[in-house]
Order: structure tokens, then sequence, then C-alpha cells
């Protein structure tokens, strides 16, 4: 595992378990994760039928799914139905987002490149855009503006546009042309913002964890590759040259990860550092994913972004995760504020 988090003993299990099906599985669908292991219900409540997970779960699970590429969707299902759970611990929606039968996607800050403002009438109106998960969603949950809305993605209500991004995976541009009535408000005003900053700082503590688990996989590839091609009748792993620049993606990649696992930590007691944990993990990991993923794709020469090689697709959505976080001055001055 790439991120060093103390787990309980069914957090283990989660672990073990995925490990074993991502060995015979290696691009695993939504329905093999929900059906096969449950992951629709990390989430999800005990009472409502689901694990009853938290950040550190999520976190464990967006680690190990990052090589497969299947955590996108599923960690916007996931933080969804942790929100729907905290708002509303008895709604009739969650036994179905903890089979994975139904699937909901957040719209917040940290899942959007663009949100919609809530008009007068207290409903989103205009276009959501580049939502994580929300090609596939059956249930969205907003989560800004001091409001959290629980909206069903009805065709003749939300306008979906498909949109597939550079390291493959798939995002939606959502067009609203909600009334009063179709969104379902669940939480307003302060503790509707508390939720919702807790929600959004998940969302990115988990891409931390997913980058991170992406890059322990780049520099394994790498120390790998390093072992077995030869010049000059020796393996280029002898090379002083190269186990410098090795060495540098391993200060990175232990950086990012401890300020990950610090971030998970923090968002789990959702306590007085979080903010200043969660900006400090973005700026880092931003910067370790081209320290590791530029000198891995360097030192496997030309082929290294290839489609032969795996290499190249794990380098792709980490540089696209690191996109995802967010400008670095806008975590440098949440950092500042938090930290006087």
């Amino acid at each position: 595992m790439a991120l060093d988090l103390s787990l309980e003993p069914g957090q283990q299990m989660l672990r073990d378990g995925l490990r074993r099906f991502l060995a015979d599985n290696a691009w695993p669908g939504w329905r093999s994760l929900s059906d096969a292991l449950g992951l629709g219900g990390v989430a999800v409540p005990e009472g409502a039928g689901g694990f009853g997970g938290g950040m550190r779960d999520i976190a464990l699970v967006m680690g190990e799914l990052a090589p497969a590429h299947a955590g996108a969707d599923w960690l916007s299902h996931a933080v969804a139905s942790w929100l729907l759970g905290r708002a509303a611990p008895a709604h009739p929606a969650l036994p179905g987002l903890a089979t994975g039968s139904r699937r909901a996607a957040i719209l917040c800050p940290a899942s959007s490149a663009a949100l919609p403002a809530i008009d007068e009438r207290g409903v989103p109106r205009g276009t959501a855009t580049l939502v994580a998960g929300g090609a596939g969603a059956d249930l969205l949950l907003f989560a800004a503006d001091e409001a959290i809305l629980l909206i069903a993605a009805r065709r003749d209500k939300v306008e979906q546009r498909h949109r597939i991004m550079l390291d493959g995976s798939v995002t939606a541009d959502l067009c609203f042309a909600l009334e009063p009535g179709d969104a379902e408000p669940l939480a307003s005003g302060a503790a509707a913002r508390a939720l919702g900053d807790l929600a959004n700082d998940m969302m990115l503590a988990a891409r931390c964890a997913e980058a991170v688990g992406l890059m322990r996989r780049m520099l394994d590839d790498t120390t790998a590759h390093l072992g077995q091609r030869r010049q000059f009748g020796v393996a280029i792993g002898s090379f002083q040259a190269l186990r410098h620049r090795v060495a540098d993606m391993q200060l990175a990649l232990m950086r990012a990860g401890a300020l990950t696992e610090a971030a998970v930590g923090a968002v789990e007691a959702d306590d007085a550092g979080r903010g200043r944990a969660v900006a400090a993990a973005c700026v880092e990991v931003a910067d370790a994913v081209r320290v590791v993923g530029e000198g891995a794709v360097q030192m496997h020469g030309a082929m290294g972004l290839t489609e032969e090689l795996a290499l190249g697709a794990h380098f792709k959505p980490a540089l696209a995760i690191g996109a995802a976080l967010g400008p670095q001055a806008g975590h440098l001055a949440r950092f500042v504020e938090t930290t006087a």
C-alpha cells in the first residue's frame, strides 16, 4: 500500500480483498466494484446497509484503485453517499447507494471545474462543468453556496454532456433546468457550509491518496526497469546518475505520502488543523507527480509514453489529478490563513 495508514481489522480485510480482486481484474468497472466487492456502500451508514466508513476508508480504497484507473467515479459516489448519510441518516436513497444499484455524484469545488449558482427559488441554475462521476450518476449531491441539495438526475431536468478526458476518464457537463421541488434541501446556512467544506476536503485528500498510489506504481516500475535494462554489460540501475535521480523521486513520493497521511488523519478527525493539512498535501502532491512521473518517463527512454507500457497510462491521470487539485496559489494562501 502506498500510504502508511493505521488500519482497523475491518479496513485490513477491505484492503486485502481489494488486492486479491485487482490481481485478477486489472481494469474493473463500476458493476464489478459494486457487485463483487460491495464498494458502493463503503461510506454509507451501517443502518442503511453500508460499511459506515469515513475518510480513512475512502483514502485506502483510492490508493489501491489508483493503478487500475477505477477511482474517479467511485470517489464521487463515495463522498456523495457519505454526505447524504451525514445530512439525512435515514434517507430512503441510501440503501440503493449501498448496493450500487444507484450511483451518486457530488457537486462541489473539488469535483467540478465550475458550479452553477443557487437562484432566488433555491435551485441550481446553469451548468456544472467537468463533474467527476457525473456521467453515470442517478443522484446528485450539490454542496455549495451554504446549501446541500439532493437532485435526481432525470434527463428532462438535467442534461448530461459526457466528456472523455486526456487520461481516459469520463466527466460530464450537467445543464440544469430545475423547478422548485426538483431539488430536495438537506441542509442550509452554516451547517450546510460546514458539511460541504468537509466533503470538499475529503475529495481533495482522497485525490492525493490516488496520486500517491499512482506514483508508487510508477516508481516501482522504474526501479524494475533499471534492474533489467543493460548497457555496457551492466544493469543501468548501477549508474550513479540514475541512482541519484531515483533517490530524488523516492524523496518526493515520501514527502507527498507523509503529507497525504496527515491530511487524511486531519479530515477524519475534522480537527482545527484540517485546512492546513489538506492545503499542504495538495501542494506537495502536485509537485511530486511531475518529479516522479517525468523521471520515470525519462528513464524508460522513448518507450516511456507508448501504449505498450502501463507507465504512460499512470502518468497521465497523475498529471490530471495534480491539475484537478486546483491552483497552488489558493492552497498556499489557505495554508497561511489556517496557520496564523
